[in-house]
């Protein structure tokens, strides 16, 4: 990085000031494609921010970096509240996306940024938008075991059973990363709990194959279905069968399910 990106970056005001009066050129970038407003978006410099966006008038709030980010998505990913609040006062656009048609509310939800999700969640953003992959910031936040954004996602209307190109949905996410809290919220949110992926398996499936006791017990409670094939046709108890989960495998036989299912 030059002088000017690095006094943004390190949010020295003054120096910033002295070089930009010196005539340093404002728009250069470093090697991500970064201006020096979103180094002080990412570092969350407030005032160093104010001064580019008052006084320079060839910085375009919404210039994008190598990835198609802005200020507001880089503010988003860090957790910059102060920082996405400016940003919004400003007028940035709020449903930009980068080059995995992430948007700032995939960023946050990803993160685990509890309070910059919410402040992006009030402006009225699309809850359910998604990105390259299928993906909503609902699987995003169940995917990184943030039960507290889930929870707050769900409460203001996201869709609990939108699914991604592999047709999975949040609760296979909760489910892979043995987050028992998070399948519980989706559940009660009234979550699909049976649903298949693209491989025909269930959340229950996967908790099983994970080795997840917990999630599965919480899956049996609910009433999911133990007989669903896989596109193997394994059912639960044939995947606890095979990798050994002895635990899980009397859980399941304590549910009852049919024993003369095959797989292939």
């Amino acid at each position: 990085m030059n002088a000017l990106l690095l006094s943004a970056w390190f949010g020295h005001l003054r120096v910033l000031q002295i070089l930009v009066n010196a005539g340093a050129k404002i728009n250069r970038v470093n090697r991500h494609g970064r201006n020096m407003l979103h180094c002080a978006a990412q570092r969350g410099h407030i005032q160093v921010m104010e001064f580019i966006m008052e006084n320079l008038e060839d910085v375009c709030v919404d210039e994008t970096d190598k990835m198609d980010r802005t200020a507001f998505h880089l503010a988003a990913e860090q957790g910059q509240l102060k920082v996405v609040e400016l940003l919004i006062r400003l007028g940035c656009s709020h449903s930009a996306k980068d080059k995995e048609e992430n948007t700032a509310l995939h960023l946050a939800a990803k993160n685990g940024h509890l309070s910059v999700l919410q402040k992006i969640i009030d402006i009225g953003v699309d809850l359910d938008e998604k990105n390259s992959e299928g993906l909503t910031a609902l699987h995003l936040a169940a995917e990184g075991g943030h039960s507290d954004c889930v929870k707050l996602l769900v409460e203001a209307g996201a869709d609990v059973n939108a699914q991604n190109q592999k047709k999975m949905n949040c609760l296979h996410y909760a489910a892979l990363g043995g987050y028992e809290e998070i399948a519980r919220i989706l559940m009660e949110a009234g979550i699909h709990m049976d649903t298949v992926n693209h491989q025909n398996a269930s959340a229950t499936h996967i908790a099983v194959l994970q080795n997840f006791p917990a999630v599965v017990k919480l899956f049996i409670d609910a009433g999911c279905d133990l007989d669903i094939p896989d596109n193997r046709q394994q059912t639960s108890l044939h995947i606890a069968a095979e990798h050994g989960r002895q635990d899980i495998a009397e859980m399941i036989l304590m549910a009852g399910v049919n024993l003369k299912l095959t797989d292939k």
